[in-house]
C-alpha cells in the first residue's frame, strides 16, 4: 500500500495532499514547484521576442525579468514568482498561453526528459528588487497567480489545469489520504524506533552513550539523525539535496493512551521545506484509529461544515455555497447519502478487484506449477532423447559390425581363390618346364634310331601339355576390387531431418467432466465437460456414451463439438453411467471418468399440447384438459414409459350429460380423432355414470358396475415389470386386471368431449392401500 501513499513528484509520503481536477493527488509543496508560470522554452528567449508577444513590458524590462541560462533555484517551498496585477505576472500570463488551454481548463502536456518522474519543475524567475512581483512572492505560499498567469500539470496523466484567483487553494485538500498517511507514518516510525518503551526517538548514527534525540528523519534513507549527525553525515547538498527531511515520528503510545487520545491529536508531519497551510487542513489526520470523526469545513466559509454534495462539481459544499447561488443549476444531494452511495460503489468495485486478485493468485499458482512441470518435462524429454539417440547409436554399431563381417568374408574368399589359382598354375608350370627341358635334351642326341623310338610318345606328351593351358587358364578368377557399396545417403538425410513431431499430431487429452453442471430432471440427464487447461492438441469434437440404465453396454448418444448435452426419454428410477472422449485428425483420445446419474423415482408430466387433437383445450399449466367438440378427442402425456411401475390419477372436474371419457395408455401414433381404444395402438377403460368397459382394437370386455361423476378420481397403474395395466375409481380397483402382456413404450392417454373436464395429478408413489375388487357373492 505504501506506493499508493507516495507523491509522484517527490517520491515521498504525501504531505498536505491536494486533489487535482484529474482526480490525482500531489503534495501541496510539490504543487507549488510544478505550477507552470514560465515554460522552459521561453525562459531564455531574447528580449525582442518577449516584447513581440505582447507582454506589455519594454525590451529592457523583459531582459531584466529573464534569468541567466545557468540560474538554478532548488525546489522547495517557494511558490514561484509573480503576483497578480504585477508586470511580471502579465509577462507570465503571456508566456503561459503557449502551453495551456485556459478556456477548457485542460491541455496536453509532453513531460520533460530533463527532470525526474517526467515532471516539469521550473525555477523561480527572479524579479527586480522592490518590484510588486518581489513583494508578492512572500505571500505566494498559500496562493499562486491568477488563472490568466498560472496552471499546473498533473505529473501522472500530464493534463494541465488552470488556476483561478485562489491559486492552489482552489484545489480540495485530500483529508482522507492525509489521515491514512499519518497512520502509516506512525506505524512505520514505531517499527523503526528503538523500542516500544522508548520515550523519544534517538539518532541512529550517534557514537555517544546514550544517543542524542533525533531531530530529523530522512524519508529516502529511512534514518534518524540528530542535529550534529545530520550536518556531518547528511548534508543538504550533492546527492542528498533531493532527499526530504521531516520531523521524527512520535514515540509509540500505550494502548490506553492511544485510546484516550483526542480526535484532533493526530497531526500531519510538518513540511521539510516550509509550513504553508491551506484552509480545511486542521485535524485532517483525525480519521485514524477509533477516534470520533471530525467534520470538515468549507474552504470558502471556514466556519461552516460540509452538508451537501454537488453532483455536477463532484465536490462537497456547505449551505452558504448554495445560498450564494454558486450551484443553483447543479444537482445537489445530501452529503451522508452520497457518502454511503459512493462507499457502496467502491465496495462493489473492490469486490470485482478482489475476485480478479484471487484469480491472479490462482493463475500465479498455475504458472508456478507450469514452471515445475516444464522443469520435469524438460528432464524427461532430455532423458528420452538421450535414450533414443543411444538406441540409434547402438543399432548403428551393430549394423557396422555386420557390414564389417561381410567385408571380411569377401576378402577371405577372394584370397583363397587367388592362392588356389597360384598353386595350380605353379604346379602346371613346373611340369611344363621339366618336359621342355627333357625334350631339348632328346633333340640334342645324334642317334636317329633311338630318337624315333620315343619321338611319337614325346610329341603326344607335348601336345597334351599344351592343351592344358586352355583359354582362360592364365586369367585371374577373381578381381581385386570389392563389389560392396554402402548407400548411407538416405540414412544421413534421415539423421539430418531427425526432429520432434509437432504437438498437433497428438490425440486429444482426457476431457474433464464438470460435475457441478451435471444433473438429472425427471427422465432426462444433462452432462457437461471441458478440455483441460494448457492443452495444445486440437479437438475436432466429442463422443458421449451412455449405457442402458441396467449396467449394459455403452452406446453413442452424441457426437459433436458442444460441451453440454441433454438426453431425454430415459427410464425412470434407473441408474445410468456416462463417459465422454475427444477426437481429432490424429485419432480418438482416452475416455473420461465415468459419472453415475440417477433418474427420478416417480414420473412428473403434463398433457402434451403438441400431440393432442386441435379440439383439445388445455389449461392450468397443461394439467387440466377439456374439449370444444361433442366428439371424443385424444390427448397424450409428455412422458413415455418402457420399464418400471408408474401410477397417476385424473380428477373429474366437470361431468355433464353422461359422456363416456376413456383413460389409459397409447402409442405415440395413436389416432387422435376417435375414442381411446378403438385402434390397436391404445389400451383404455371408458366409463359412464353407471358402468365401465375395457377396450382395445374396438373390442369391449369386462363390463363392470360403477361409474364416475363430478369429483370422482380415476387411477391408472402401469406395471411394466409384470406387464399389466389396472384401473381404479375412487381408490377401488375397477374390475380385474384390464390388460396383460403389455410390453413396449407407452404414453399416458385420455379421450373426452366437451361435456367432461379432468385434471391430471402426477409424481405419485404407487399406493399400497388400493382396494382390490370384491369377490362375487360377498
Amino acid at each position: 500500500m505504501e506506493e499508493e501513499l507516495k507523491c509522484p513528484v517527490c517520491g515521498s509520503l504525501f504531505r498536505e495532499p491536494i486533489i487535482l481536477p484529474c482526480s490525482h493527488n500531489v503534495c501541496l509543496p510539490c504543487a507549488r514547484t510544478i505550477a507552470v508560470q514560465t515554460p522552459d522554452g521561453e525562459q531564455h528567449l531574447p528580449p525582442p521576442l518577449l516584447h513581440s508577444r505582447g507582454s506589455g513590458l519594454p525590451a529592457g524590462a523583459a531582459a531584466a525579468a529573464a534569468p541567466p541560462p545557468d540560474h538554478e533555484t532548488p525546489a522547495g517551498p517557494a511558490c514561484g514568482g509573480g503576483g497578480s496585477g504585477s508586470a511580471a505576472g502579465g509577462d507570465h500570463a503571456d508566456k503561459l498561453s503557449l502551453y495551456s488551454e485556459t478556456d477548457s481548463g485542460y491541455g496536453s502536456y509532453t513531460p520533460s526528459l530533463k527532470s525526474p518522474n517526467g515532471v516539469r519543475v521550473l525555477p523561480t524567475v527572479p524579479a527586480p528588487p522592490g518590484s510588486s512581483a518581489a513583494a508578492a512572492r512572500g505571500a505566494a505560499c498559500c496562493s499562486l497567480p491568477s488563472a490568466s498567469s498560472s496552471s499546473i500539470t498533473c505529473p501522472q496523466c500530464h493534463r494541465s489545469a488552470s488556476l483561478d484567483h485562489r491559486g492552489l487553494r482552489g484545489f480540495r485538500r485530500n483529508r482522507l489520504l492525509e489521515a491514512i498517511v499519518q497512520r502509516h507514518h506512525q506505524g512505520r516510525g514505531a517499527a523503526h524506533g528503538a523500542s516500544a518503551a522508548a520515550a523519544v526517538a534517538v539518532c541512529q548514527l550517534c557514537d555517544r552513550t546514550p544517543p542524542e534525540p533525533a531531530a530529523t528523519l530522512c524519508e529516502q534513507c529511512d534514518v534518524l539523525y540528530c542535529a550534529a549527525c545530520q550536518l556531518k553525515c547528511h548534508p543538504s547538498r550533492g546527492p542528498f539535496a533531493k532527499h526530504r527531511l521531516v520531523s521524527p515520528p512520535p514515540p509509540p503510545r500505550a494502548p490506553a493512551e492511544a485510546a484516550s487520545a483526542s480526535p484532533g491529536a493526530a497531526q500531519g508531519a510538518p513540511s521539510a521545506g516550509g509550513s504553508c497551510k491551506s484552509p480545511g487542513a486542521t485535524g485532517a489526520g483525525a480519521a485514524g484509529g477509533g477516534a470520533a470523526r471530525k467534520y470538515a469545513t468549507c474552504p470558502d466559509h471556514e466556519m461552516e461544515n460540509y452538508s451537501m454534495y454537488c453532483v455536477s462539481c463532484r465536490a462537497p459544499v456547505c449551505y452558504l455555497c448554495l445560498e450564494e447561488g454558486r450551484h443553483g443549476q447543479h444537482e445537489v444531494k445530501p452529503l451522508g447519502a452520497m457518502w454511503k452511495q459512493h462507499k457502496a460503489q467502491l465496495s462493489q468495485a473492490l469486490n470485482g478487484v478482489s475476485d480478479k486478485a484471487k484469480e491472479a493468485k490462482e493463475f500465479l499458482v498455475q504458472l508456478k506449477n507450469i514452471l515445475q512441470q516444464i522443469q520435469e518435462n524438460g528432464l524427461d524429454h532430455e532423458a528420452c532423447l538421450v535414450a533414443q539417440c543411444d538406441a540409434l547409436v547402438d543399432a548403428l554399431t551393430r549394423q557396422k559390425a555386420k557390414l564389417l563381417t561381410k567385408i571380411t568374408k569377401e576378402r577371405e574368399n577372394k584370397l583363397k581363390m587367388v592362392w588356389d589359382q597360384i598353386s595350380h598354375c605353379t604346379l602346371k608350370l613346373r611340369q611344363s618346364t621339366g618336359l621342355m627341358e627333357y625334350c631339348l635334351e632328346v633333340i640334342k642326341e645324334n642317334d636317329p634310331s633311338g630318337f624315333l623310338q620315343i619321338s611319337d610318345a614325346l610329341i603326344k606328351r607335348v601336345q597334351v601339355s599344351q592343351e592344358q593351358w586352355v583359354k582362360g587358364a592364365l586369367e585371374p578368377k577373381v578381381s581385386a576390387e570389392f563389389e560392396l557399396t554402402l548407400d548411407s545417403g538416405p540414412l544421413l538425410q534421415a539423421i539430418h531431418q531427425l526432429d520432434f513431431i509437432q504437438m498437433k499430431c497428438r490425440v486429444p487429452p482426457v476431457p474433464l467432466l464438470q460435475l457441478e453442471k451435471c444433473c438429472t430432471r425427471n427422465n432426462s440427464v444433462t452432462l457437461a465437460w471441458r478440455t483441460p487447461p494448457f492443452t495444445h492438441s486440437t479437438v475436432d469434437g466429442y463422443i458421449l456414451e451412455l449405457d442402458d440404465g441396467d449396467g449394459g453396454q455403452f452406446r453413442e448418444v452424441y457426437v459433436g463439438k458442444e460441451t453440454l448435452c441433454t438426453i431425454d426419454g430415459l427410464h425412470f428410477n434407473s441408474t445410468y453411467n456416462a463417459r465422454v472422449k475427444a477426437f481429432n485428425s490424429s485419432g480418438v483420445g482416452p475416455y473420461s471418468k465415468t459419472v453415475v446419474l440417477q433418474t427420478s423415482d416417480v414420473a412428473w408430466f403434463t398433457f402434451d399440447p403438441n400431440s393432442g387433437h386441435r379440439d383439445i383445450i388445455l389449461s392450468n399449466d397443461n394439467q387440466t384438459a377439456t374439449c370444444s367438440s361433442y366428439d371424443d378427442r385424444v390427448v397424450l402425456g409428455t412422458a413415455a414409459f418402457s420399464k418400471g411401475v408408474h401410477y397417476w390419477e385424473l380428477h373429474v372436474d366437470r361431468y355433464d350429460n353422461h359422456p363416456d371419457p376413456a383413460f389409459g395408455v397409447a402409442r405415440a401414433s395413436v389416432g387422435k380423432d376417435m375414442m381411446l381404444g378403438k385402434d390397436d395402438k391404445a389400451w383404455a377403460m371408458y366409463v359412464d355414470s353407471n358402468r365401465s368397459w375395457f377396450m382395445h382394437c374396438s373390442s369391449h370386455t369386462n363390463r363392470t358396475e360403477g361409474g364416475v361423476c363430478k369429483g370422482a378420481t380415476v387411477g391408472v397403474l402401469l406395471d411394466l415389470n409384470e406387464h399389466t395395466l389396472t384401473f381404479f375409481i375412487n381408490g377401488q380397483q375397477q374390475g380385474p386386471t384390464a390388460f396383460s402382456h403389455v410390453d413396449g413404450v407407452f404414453m399416458p392417454a385420455l379421450s373426452l368431449n366437451r361435456n367432461v373436464q379432468v385434471t391430471l395429478h402426477t409424481g405419485l408413489e404407487v399406493p399400497t392401500n388400493l382396494g382390490r375388487p370384491k369377490l362375487p357373492g360377498k
